[in-house]
């Protein structure tokens, strides 16, 4: 089931218009109301955990239903925070019979959508093993839908609610909404079997029932799977009790409904064993494909059963969270080559994005791994470059599966293993390699050095280091101790950051030059955190190892963070085609992890045998006792020149354009989003502006203090959330608010608390993240006056959607440009 939807432009406002003593249902138990109430208390104590947002609902301007929205992540938790596992659930309050009716008797359930479930292995209740032990036949295998959820529920004994997994009715800047595409759907199927809303409504009222569907249209919205047209509509999969216990009717039940109703039917089949289950979807999954059907996965529902040892299992901690009894429901996903194509997807979309030359060269690592990826990207760079416009609807989500469907029909051509669409593709030639140069990429303080000595005392590598190098032109030094070493070792490590695509073209041409050719072997800290975050994590081990470096050391003026922003602005990303293989590295893990993840890759490129627990051991001593064997007197070392700060901000540690795809996606309804995504002027390198050297010197105490922060060697981290997004039509933001110290205890702590609490109102109302402005003749200043007037309450000309409140860290720094 698809969770991607736009967010809904819903108010903050939890109060409700209490309806009518006659809609409360009378098979509303007790606990039913007791469930809502106990979410109210838990969203006003933690409103990052749970949040209501009140909606009127469509076609009755007099009632109100409040959507309840949980953290995603925090399902996992055990035990829960939550009074409730459902996903989806809608409520409105009953206007009470006296002023001293309590909680018990004051809301009801309108939609009620199922409880959170989960694959295999993904909790520990979930597992083949605590499955045997705690569930029982029957079995129920229904296809794992690929479309958008909707629920339909009774407002009114002759009104319908239907809704998104979160909203209901129109969306902000969306020309059709998820409700609204379902609803379409459903008064299809009331003309075609001669049906009325009012009929739909009392069945549902009548039993107290949520239907639960899929949304599979391709025209509206093409996720991974195709549809044909007689499978296009809503597929009823689920009828649920409007309660606080999750209860579902059997699947024969839902089918005849979906039969009486004109929905289409889910297909399912009834198991008697969890073996059989493993037997048959084991079969499955070697076409990937059922009684004619594609099939991403199953959902498989059961009941909870009392464990073999009497009720003792409950203790377990594999054990269900559910009494003996319950529904319950698990999935078995298929990943491949599902989340190959979501990557072939988001490729395509960043690609159409690139301004310039197209190259694959920017796109994440992560989602370029596989080779029939590579393959793809080639191929769908031709395709653009040939006929741009076939790709115009790609971004709303239309031409994605011909897009793929076309690539996989060349792929069966002999074009597909001889030729690219515009440009050549060369056969895959098998290298002979002899040597192997290890190419570090990376910036200071990712701790490359410290895992080269460690890898250099383990396997006995040859090692050189391009800070050893005190030559007024270093790089030519450097690529000879490389070639000389080569003479003597087999493999090599060039230290150095490699960050520039020149140097690793240097190394690329000592390989070549060999006979046979040496493998390029790069150890790859990627930059693919927030700039913020690099930062911070590199600086605070540039400060950590002291003095023990040749040249970049830290010191009272900070001249060393200057050094890092350059680096991780100037840093070139590694394309694939740079180097023979690639060792994923990650620069906050520690040294110890840093070093394991270089040891096993590269024994499995290398294929050496894995060094023992005890030669690892004494590598990672090599490497503590580590001195570098030469260094630049402190006056010599380099610097930036280091200016006074213009202003002082908290940096945040979070890519602000991630964030807003995830809410504002490719959207063209949101103009200026869209165009600052096409014009690159989402801003790289977020930061919340605290104080503005122009304040001064009025605003001369809090500067004070930011420079007090700014100056310590470890400052505070301080935590804040972001909640909402704001533009108008030259300018966005993102509103903050909540800034705390981060819960970890530093020596700093007491500064940090200090700054918090003398923060006053007005400072923390104006705070925010200017995301982008439309051109450079407009200032960055005018995010801060369109937040003050969104925060006062004024709508002329602003618009704005609510998010799901993000925690994010940063520090206080002082920033120059």
């Amino acid at each position: 089931m698809s969770t991607t939807e736009p967010h809904p432009t819903a108010t903050n406002d939890t109060s409700t218009k209490k309806v009518p003593k006659a809609l409360r249902h009378p098979l509303t138990k007790p606990e039913d109301s007791l469930l809502i109430a106990s979410l109210f208390k838990l969203a006003k104590k933690s409103p990052k955990l749970v949040k209501p947002n009140a909606y009127t609902a469509p076609g009755d301007p007099d009632i109100t239903v409040n959507s309840w929205k949980m953290n995603e992540f925090k399902y996992y938790d055990i035990p829960s925070p939550f009074p409730t596992l459902a996903r989806g659930i809608f409520t409105y309050e009953v206007d009470s019979e006296s002023r001293k009716e309590d909680d018990t008797n004051k809301y009801r359930i309108v939609v009620r959508g199922y409880d959170k479930f989960f694959n295999i292995g993904e909790v520990p209740w979930t597992t083949w093993a605590s499955l045997t032990d705690h569930t029982a036949a029957p079995y129920t295998l229904s296809l794992k839908s690929n479309g958008c959820i909707i629920f339909i529920g009774a407002l009114t004994p002759s009104k319908l609610l239907i809704t998104s997994k979160h909203s209901v009715g129109p969306v902000g800047g969306v020309e059709k909404s998820h409700a609204q595409a379902g609803e379409e759907w459903l008064r299809k199927y009331f003309t075609l079997k001669g049906k009325s809303e009012e009929e739909f409504a009392k069945k549902l009222w009548d039993n107290n029932w949520t239907a639960v569907a899929e949304l599979c249209d391709d025209s509206f919205e093409e996720h991974v799977l195709a549809y044909t047209p007689e499978r296009t509509g809503l597929h009823l999969h689920g009828l649920n009790t409007c309660t606080k216990e999750f209860a579902t009717l059997p699947q024969s039940t839902v089918d005849d409904f979906a039969d009486e109703w004109g929905l289409i039917k889910t297909k399912s089949i009834k198991l008697n064993s969890i073996s059989e289950i493993q037997e048959f979807t084991a079969e499955v999954s070697k076409t990937q494909h059922w009684e004619g059907e594609a099939v991403e996965g199953f959902v498989v529902r059961t009941h909870v059963t009392q464990p073999p040892d009497g009720g003792g299992g409950s203790a377990r901690s594999d054990a269900s969270p559910y009494a003996p009894g319950s529904s319950f429901f698990f999935k078995i996903k298929f990943d491949e080559p599902y989340m190959m194509y979501r990557d072939w997807r988001e490729v395509t979309k960043m690609l159409l994005r690139q301004k310039g030359p197209l190259s694959e060269q920017s796109l994440p690592r992560n989602k370029m791994k596989r080779p029939e990826t590579q393959k793809y990207v080639k191929w769908v760079i031709g395709e653009i470059k040939r006929d741009r416009k076939q790709f115009d609807e790609y971004a709303k989500g239309k031409g994605i599966i011909a897009t793929r469907e076309r690539f996989l029909a060349w792929l069966r051509t002999n074009s597909g293993t001889v030729r690219g669409n515009s440009e050549e593709a060369e056969p895959k030639k098998i290298e002979e390699f002899g040597k192997t140069i290890i190419v570090p990429v990376a910036i200071p303080g990712c701790g490359k050095t410290a895992v080269a000595v460690a890898l250099c005392h383990i396997f006995g590598f040859g090692h050189t280091q391009s800070d050893d190098v005190q030559a007024k032109k270093a790089a030519p030094v450097f690529l000879k101790n490389v070639n000389e070493l080569l003479k003597k070792h087999d493999v090599v490590i060039a230290d150095k950051n490699n960050h520039l695509i020149q140097h690793r073209t240097q190394l690329q041409e000592i390989a070549r030059s060999l006979n046979p050719p040496a493998r390029l072997l790069a150890l790859n800290w990627a930059l693919d955190k927030p700039q913020s975050a690099i930062h911070r994590v590199c600086g605070d081990r540039v400060i950590s190892r002291g003095d023990n470096h040749q040249t970049l050391r830290a010191d009272a003026a900070k001249s060393h963070e200057a050094v890092l922003w350059q680096f991780i602005t100037n840093t070139e990303h590694l394309a694939t085609n740079e180097v023979d293989n690639i060792i994923d590295m990650d620069l906050e893990d520690d040294f110890e992890t840093s070093l394991q993840r270089a040891v096993d890759g590269i024994c499995d490129v290398l294929k050496l045998r894995k060094p023992t627990p005890e030669n690892i051991r004494e590598g990672i001593d090599a490497a503590l006792n580590y001195k570098a064997r030469t260094k630049t007197k402190k006056d010599e070392a380099p610097k930036a020149k280091v200016k006074e700060p213009r202003y002082f901000a908290l940096l945040p540690e979070i890519k602000v354009d991630e964030l807003l795809n995830t809410v504002l996606g490719d959207n063209d309804s949101y103009t200026l989003w869209m165009h600052l995504k096409r014009t690159g002027r989402v801003t790289q390198r977020p930061h919340i502006t605290l104080v503005h050297k122009k304040s001064l010197p009025g605003e001369i105490e809090l500067w004070e203090r930011c420079a007090e922060l700014h100056k310590l060697e470890q400052p505070p981290v301080f935590e804040f959330e972001l909640s909402d997004v704001v533009w108008d039509d030259r300018v966005m933001a993102l509103r903050v608010g909540n800034i705390k110290l981060d819960g970890a205890s530093t020596d700093s702590s007491q500064k940090g608390e200090e700054f918090v609490s003398k923060l006053r109102d007005d400072i923390r109302k104006r705070l925010h993240i200017t995301i982008g402005t439309k051109d450079d003749s407009i200032l960055a200043v005018e995010a801060k006056d369109l937040v003050e007037r969104w925060r006062a309450g004024s709508k002329e000309g602003l618009h704005s959607v609510q998010i799901e409140p993000v925690m994010v860290k940063g520090r206080v720094k002082g920033v120059i440009g």
